[in-house]
Formats: structure tokens, sequence, C-alpha cells
């Protein structure tokens, strides 16, 4: 049996939503020094974006402005919830 990319992907997703669950039930975020942990965070959340419009949306082989043009809007929309959390 051959692993597809996108089971691949699949799993990866599944990987990073556990991690972010146990980093939020392990109390983790409840820490003063909860910093570096809302950051990591928030880079497994961009990278899942990245592989679900990636594979799921089948962007990878779209033509390079549509796919660039997704990427870029989504790298700034997670960009400014950070921006939001860390003037908050």
């Amino acid at each position: 049996m051959k692993l597809r990319l996108i089971d691949l992907v699949w799993l990866l997703l599944l990987a990073a939503t556990a991690t972010t669950w146990w980093l939020d039930a392990s109390g983790k975020l409840d820490t003063p020094a909860h910093t570096p942990v809302v950051w990591f965070i928030f880079g497994l959340a961009w990278l899942k974006g990245l592989g679900v419009i990636l594979e799921f949306m089948e962007l990878r082989h779209a033509p390079a402005l549509w796919r660039n043009a997704l990427l870029a809007l989504f790298t700034l929309m997670v960009a400014l919830i950070l921006l939001a959390w860390a003037v908050a």
C-alpha cells in the first residue's frame, strides 16, 4: 500500500490538532511564560492551513497567481490574528 501525499498531509493535520489539544489540556497555556507555546500553536495553525490550501483545495497545481494570492491572504490573516493577540 502506497502512502499518497494527501494521506500524509491528513495524518499531519491530525497530529498537529492532537498536539494543540494536548498543549491546552496539559495547562501549558495557563503558565506566565506561555508566549512561546502560543507562537508554536499559531505556527502549527499556519502549517495546517498551508496543507489544506495546497492539497485539499488542490491549489498546488493551480496557476501561480491564484496560489500565491491565497497563500498571501492566509498568511496575512494569521499574522493579523497573532498581532491582535500580542496587543491584547
